[in-house]
């Protein structure tokens, strides 16, 4: 079975991510903050796919970590402005963005066992 048919391709994920945060973003109300903030979590969520891109056509292990290494760091990244933004919005915004919050957190696990399998 491959990692498409069994529901799991995590280069799908990440875009899908990506896509959610910037839909997340769209129904935030105007303000400084949730521009600021905005901007960099646009930049962070849609690194961490593009990053696993770069990965998947390494040029052999080391240039492989470094590009995971930065997937998860991007990851980390986005759950801290996604909980930022959470943090200072209504109530109503609150599910969503902890929802893509806690998939940032997943994608950092998920790098972070690749790194340490890889690794050995």
């Amino acid at each position: 079975m491959t990692k498409e048919q069994n529901g799991y391709d995590l280069e799908e994920r990440t875009i899908r991510f990506a896509k959610a945060v910037a839909l997340f973003i769209k129904k935030l109300p105007q303000s400084i903050a949730n521009h600021e903030y905005s901007k960099q979590v646009i930049r962070s969520s849609g690194s961490v796919g593009a990053n696993y891109i770069e990965a998947n056509e390494s040029l052999g292990k080391k240039d492989f970590l470094l590009h995971l290494k930065i997937c998860r760091k991007e990851s980390k990244e986005s759950a801290y402005w996604l909980r930022l933004l959470v943090e200072i919005n209504e109530p109503q915004y609150h599910e969503e963005g902890t929802k893509l919050y806690n998939e940032s957190i997943e994608l950092k696990k998920i790098f972070s066992a690749i790194i340490n399998k890889t690794q050995l």
